[in-house]
Parts: structure tokens; C-alpha cells; sequence
């Protein structure tokens, strides 16, 4: 386990770091309750073992915070103390805390509590995939990807960087139900989200957002790197026929995608609406291809801008001065003798 300590007696820090050690975890020691938190803000670390009492933030409040902000990121805290008393006890449970270890720690006490945090940690995890991810194909589930595109748009807004937002349509769908059986339906659902998964890049994120449909969120530098993407993934799904059983069943998909460059007020669900209205048009295209809305900004061309002055009565302050004028006239034969 990758595990943060804080603790601010140095010699108990420093000794309970090389036991963890030894036991073969991931260890990062702080000695104060804000320097912990700034860990946790950081990177990610499954077990925190806090002390009590600490300079800045003390154990509780370190709970607190842990819980309030982390969530379903499950960490597993150990409160230290040398405290016993039941309300004490009570008062840590409250905050947030899972275990107690009383100081000075004996190392079998220890180990006893990290077997029960692997344990817990364990069944966090199973959980959190249960509720995230689509039973049929393993993909992350409407929810899941929704909250994905939420935090993708606000990660791509603050980086100023591009970003695709995909819906992928099954060709057809209905007719492969229809003709072969839902078995072989759920047949090609799983198939074709294998190969659209095995298309994408790391930074790429893929759900099933219903029935058929998948949305996809993607960084991107241009429209046409967006465009690049969905046919790369287009390309993947139509590459041979999908084997069900005895039968083999060709399968393509229509995508329709929007490139944008995020700012502060771009709102994730009209991204989806606009991607949508591109996957309609691409199957109204004839099918199988992919159909692009371009939001990115339009960049100006400076050698067409027109070196024109408005004069505007009674406004006379709105006109540049007369050496500006000629400045920007002689910059204008410069660059077009260039």
C-alpha cells in the first residue's frame, strides 16, 4: 500500500516509517497535520496514520477534511494517541477515523491493523468498480463517463488545451437483435466495446451512455486531431466481422463529435447535445462515418487585415494620432513588400 504518515515527534515518524517499509509499503513521512494535507491533495495514497495531536491541523480535523473532500476515493485512516478514554474513541470514530493505534505502537498490533486495512481497502475497490462500470461490457457507465466529462471539461478549461467529445452509434443494432438474438446482440456490444477500447489512448476515456451508444471524452490539438481520433476508432470496429457462435455479423458505427477548446463557461451537457445532432447527421450520411462540429476559435489571418480607419463625428478622441496612423501604414507596405 502506498501509505502517509504524520506525525510530529520525529523518532516515533521515523520508526514507524521503517517498519511500514519493511512490510513492503510505499511510505512518505510528514510531521504536521497541513503538510498531510497537502500530501493528499497531491497524490494519491491509500492508508493514512495520523497522530492526535499536531501543529496546524490535528488528527480529527485531518479526518474531517479527508472525508468531506475525497469521497468514494476511499482512504483508510489510523489515528495514533496515547488517549483511552471511550468519549475519546467516540470523538475519532465521529471525525472519520477506521482504527486506533495506541502509542508507543507494538508492531504485531500494527500489522494486525493493516491486514484489516488491505481488507477493507479491497472491498472499497470492488464496490466503487461495481457501481462505475457497465456489467456487459466493462466500460464505464452513464454515470461514471458523465462525471468523467464533467471533470474533463474543467481540467481542459484550466489547462486552456483542446478536447473531443464523441457519441458512438452501432449500425444497425436492432437488426442484429432482431435477426440473430439478444444473445448475440450483447455478443457484438461486448466486441465492439473491446475494439473501440483497444483504439484509444490512455488520456482517452470510453463509457456506454445507453443501449447502443457510447460517449467518448478526448484531448485533442485541432478538429482534425479530434476527427483522426473517432476515424481511428471507426476504422477499428470495421476492421473484420464480429464471430458470434456460428455466425459472423459485420458491424460498423457512426460518430458524431465536437472539438472545442474549453473555457471557464462551457457547459458538458451542451457538448453532448451538439455531438449528438453530429451523430444524426452522420447516420442520415449513409453510416460509418464520422461527422465533426468544429468549436475550436478561428485563428485571424494578419496579413488581410485592413489598415482602415473609421471616423466617428463628435468622437474625435476614437482616432489613433496621425504618427500611429503612418506608422501602422508603413508597417502594412513593409510586410507586403516582404
Amino acid at each position: 500500500m502506498k501509505i502517509l504518515v504524520a506525525d510530529d515527534n520525529e523518532v516515533l515518524r521515523v520508526l514507524l516509517g521503517a517498519e511500514l517499509q519493511s512490510l513492503g509499503h510505499t511510505v512518505t513521512l510528514v510531521d504536521n497535520g497541513l503538510a498531510a494535507w497537502d500530501a493528499l491533495s497531491s497524490e494519491p495514497f491509500s492508508l493514512l496514520i495520523s497522530d492526535w495531536m499536531m501543529p496546524g491541523m490535528d488528527g480529527p480535523s485531518l479526518c474531517q477534511a479527508v472525508r468531506e473532500e475525497f469521497g468514494l476515493n476511499y482512504i483508510y485512516i489510523i489515528l495514533l494517541t496515547s488517549m483511552s478514554g471511550a468519549s475519546d474513541y467516540r470523538d475519532g470514530i465521529a471525525a472519520g477515523a477506521d482504527d486506533f493505534l495506541n502509542k508507543p505502537f507494538n508492531l504485531e498490533h500494527l500489522k494486525a491493523r493493516l491486514h484489516a486495512a488491505e481488507r477493507i481497502l479491497a472491498l472499497h475497490a470492488q464496490l466503487r468498480e461495481q457501481a462505475f462500470r457497465d456489467r456487459l461490457t466493462g466500460l464505464l457507465n452513464r454515470g461514471a463517463i458523465l462525471d468523467t466529462l464533467e471533470r474533463e471539461v474543467q481540467c481542459a478549461a484550466r489547462e486552456e488545451r483542446g478536447l473531443a467529445v464523441y457519441l458512438v452509434d452501432i449500425d444497425h443494432f436492432k437488426r442484429v437483435n432482431d435477426t440473430f438474438g439478444h444473445a448475440a446482440g450483447d455478443a457484438v456490444l461486448q466486441e465492439t466495446a473491446r475494439r473501440m477500447q483497444a483504439s484509444l489512448r490512455p488520456s482517452d476515456c470510453l463509457g456506454r451512455y445507453g443501449g447502443e451508444e457510447f460517449l467518448m471524452v478526448a484531448p485533442c490539438e485541432n478538429v482534425q486531431h479530434a476527427r483522426d481520433i473517432g476515424e481511428r476508432l471507426r476504422r477499428k470496429v470495421a476492421a473484420h466481422p464480429i464471430a458470434t457462435g456460428e455466425t459472423s455479423i459485420a458491424v460498423t458505427v457512426s460518430v458524431g463529435l465536437v472539438g472545442i477548446r474549453a473555457q471557464g463557461h462551457t457547459v458538458p451537457s451542451e457538448l453532448v447535445l451538439i455531438a449528438d445532432k453530429a451523430l444524426y447527421v452522420a447516420k442520415n450520411g449513409g453510416r460509418n462515418r464520422v461527422e465533426v462540429v468544429d468549436r475550436f476559435p478561428k485563428r485571424v489571418d494578419r496579413g488581410t487585415l485592413s489598415t482602415r480607419v473609421d471616423l466617428v463625428p463628435d468622437a474625435p478622441t476614437m482616432l489613433p494620432p496621425p504618427a500611429q496612423i503612418s506608422e501602422r501604414i508603413q508597417e502594412r507596405r513593409a510586410a507586403q513588400r516582404g
